[in-house]
């Protein structure tokens, strides 16, 4: 529940900045001075990769949630037992131990987007955002195209 308020409200911040960045082109603009003009361009440029980031990483949290619910529901979200420093965040070390099953899930079946998510989770315990990120749009790719075939 705090990530998802943290996420609110850091969306909310941007949002506000998105406005004040256009409403500061605008003057620009409105200048009519060939250098404001230039620069209400660049502005209107960054205002639109903004929001662009956002909406991206709104879309990336909602589908991460619908995948966390699919798995809970299932019993297949792996068990936080890791011990935990002061800010909640699981002691490396420990995390790393846990970490080739995890792997060794994916290895077995590439196109199971549960194992990808459970790689997810466990590269986020170990620290390693960047994969973390990676292996979770890599669940949501699996998922989204499993639905496809459903269908």
């Amino acid at each position: 529940m705090r990530g998802r308020v943290a996420a609110i409200v850091m969306a909310a911040l941007l949002v506000l900045y998105v406005v004040l960045v256009v409403r500061y082109g605008v003057i620009l603009l409105l200048s009519g001075a060939a250098i404001g003009v230039a620069m209400a361009a660049a502005l209107f440029v960054l205002a639109v990769i903004a929001g662009w980031a956002l909406l991206r990483e709104l879309w990336f949290g909602v589908q991460t949630e619908r995948l966390v619910r699919i798995l809970e529901a299932e019993g297949g979200l792996t068990v936080d037992d890791l011990p935990h420093r002061a800010s909640g965040r699981p002691l490396r070390e420990a995390a790393d131990e846990e970490f080739p099953q995890y792997r060794a899930e994916v290895e077995a079946a590439p196109e199971n987007w549960r194992a990808w998510f459970r790689l997810g989770l466990a590269y986020d315990a170990s620290g390693d955002r960047r994969r973390a990120r990676h292996a979770m749009r890599e669940a949501i790719r699996l998922h989204t195209a499993h639905l496809g075939t459903e269908r």
